[in-house]
């Protein structure tokens, strides 16, 4: 399977909720589990209290149907509730290694 789309989403944890963001975001996982288009998912820690998730999509309608599936509402529900506002940002992936 190749992959062409990918999103880099970043947010910080609000003061004190750094383990529930933790929390939070394995709890992600199993979200995207149900999505066929998402190939592969990342949740990182760039820092103390800055977070991130990164996905690859084979195309732009798996991207798209990620955008609105039940980790992005996840995301709205605990935006100034655990982080602030994400900064989510598209990118096409010029190469990759993935599993066969």
């Amino acid at each position: 399977m190749s992959v062409t789309k990918g999103l880099l989403v970043r947010f910080d944890a609000l003061p004190g909720k750094e383990d529930e963001v933790k929390e939070f975001l394995d709890a992600g996982r199993g979200l995207v589990e149900q999505e066929p288009a998402t190939t592969a998912w990342f949740a990182i820690r760039l820092g103390p209290s800055t977070f991130g998730i990164f996905d690859v999509f084979p195309d732009d309608a798996g991207r798209d149907a990620h955008l609105s599936g039940p980790v992005a509402v996840a995301l709205g529900e605990q935006t100034g509730a655990l982080f602030s506002e994400p900064t989510i940002e598209k990118l096409d992936v010029l190469g990759s290694k993935l599993p066969a």
